[in-house]
């Protein structure tokens, strides 16, 4: 393990990172995202608590900022190890974005997410990562509200939910009239970052698909959402993106000022290529789901525009697959001529069977 240690330690001083105002790319940071990623992909279901594959995050990213080209402040109240919210530095660039905001309730996480931060060359008065449970101890009140907003939140985790006596007076969680799941926070998170939305900003959230369609409380609180028209889209993934699940996840997309009464459902779930032992969101991937979101047009099995009111009608389940029709890649078949091909071999099967009965009949008399 020492030897191996040794070599890594070379290997990176070897490295030819010159002067950080000489590089467009911060390497170290660069570096270090690699080996965090290499490490998620070995770790099993623990590598997903802490990381997001980077062409995930840049999709994210990207929608988040859509139509603009500085924002003040980015959150993720999730954040892992930061690789989300540098992103918005990659996206539009570190002297584009004013403030990096962000919790991890995790300790050792908190702490990989500061050192990625420095690593990328982001000033400490750029950042303000805090530990500590988002849900029930946010960090950031006086930093809110935030122009964009992504996360990858920890799927169906148990909270507190109602057998906290607080919680539901909340000014997050209120507005719904009901709390998630104390088994599932799912949209607790969802919740917390409309709360903390601006009004011209935009949230990008991967989801676990169950939230799209679950009754009970989560009908309950999609019902608020749909009907203060705070959903302006919903992204159907690949399976098998993420680290320590093969699930097919989705995005919710969050606007508190749209300019329409409707949801953009995309499928994207066939945009990805293999690679290794996951699927990747190519860049040709990522620019199709992008062209779509952007459009916000019907397109044959790809993406439909839906109103609200149809959506309600459906029991404000908003399921992708409920809205887009899946192409149909069954080969057509011509029944006329599959009759006439097996007619045909039935024939020859008769002809096959007279020539072997002529032929062990000859055999018969000659003996």
């Amino acid at each position: 393990r020492n030897e191996k240690l040794v070599k890594l330690i070379d290997a990176v001083g070897d490295l030819p990172l010159g002067k950080l105002g000489d590089n467009a790319i911060d390497m170290f940071g660069d570096a270090y995202e690699y080996l965090m990623g290499m490490y998620a992909s070995n770790a099993g279901k623990s590598g997903g608590e802490y990381y997001t594959p980077q062409e995930v995050s840049e999709l994210l990213a990207r929608i988040a900022v859509e139509g603009k080209t500085r924002v003040n402040r980015v959150y993720d109240p999730a954040c892992g190890s930061g690789s989300l919210l540098l992103k918005f530095a990659k996206v539009l660039g570190k002297e584009n974005v004013g403030r990096f905001i962000g919790q991890e309730i995790n300790l050792t996480t908190y702490n990989l997410a500061r050192i990625n931060m420095f690593l990328h060359d982001i000033n400490f008065d750029q950042f303000d990562i805090a530990h500590g449970d988002t849900l029930t101890d946010p960090a950031h009140w006086d930093e809110e509200p935030f122009e964009a907003i992504v996360s990858n939140p920890p799927y169906s985790i148990k909270w507190e939910g109602d057998a906290s006596a607080v919680l539901i007076n909340d000014e997050r969680f209120s507005p719904a009239g009901v709390l998630a799941p104390k088994s599932k926070a799912d949209l607790a998170f969802t919740m917390h970052m409309l709360s903390w939305l601006a009004v011209n900003g935009t949230a990008a959230i991967v989801e676990f698909p169950g939230v799209l369609y679950r009754g009970g409380a989560e009908r309950k609180i999609r019902k608020y959402l749909i009907d203060n028209n705070y959903v302006d889209a919903v992204i159907q993934l690949p399976p098998d993106l993420f680290f320590g699940t093969t699930i097919a996840t989705c995005i919710i997309v969050l606007k508190k000022s749209k300019a329409d009464n409707a949801i953009l459902f995309i499928d994207a779930s066939a945009e990805f290529e293999r690679q290794g032992n996951k699927n990747k969101l190519t860049e040709a991937n990522r620019g199709k789901i992008l062209d779509a979101f952007r459009a916000r047009v019907d397109e044959d099995h790809v993406a439909r525009l839906v109103k609200n009111e149809e959506i309600a009608a459906n029991e404000y389940n908003i399921a992708v697959s409920s809205y887009v029709e899946a192409e149909d890649t069954r080969e057509e078949v011509d029944i006329t001529a599959l009759n006439a091909e097996i007619a045909r071999i039935v024939a020859r099967q008769a002809e096959l069977r007279t020539a072997i009965d002529e032929i062990v009949a000859d055999l018969e008399g000659a003996s």
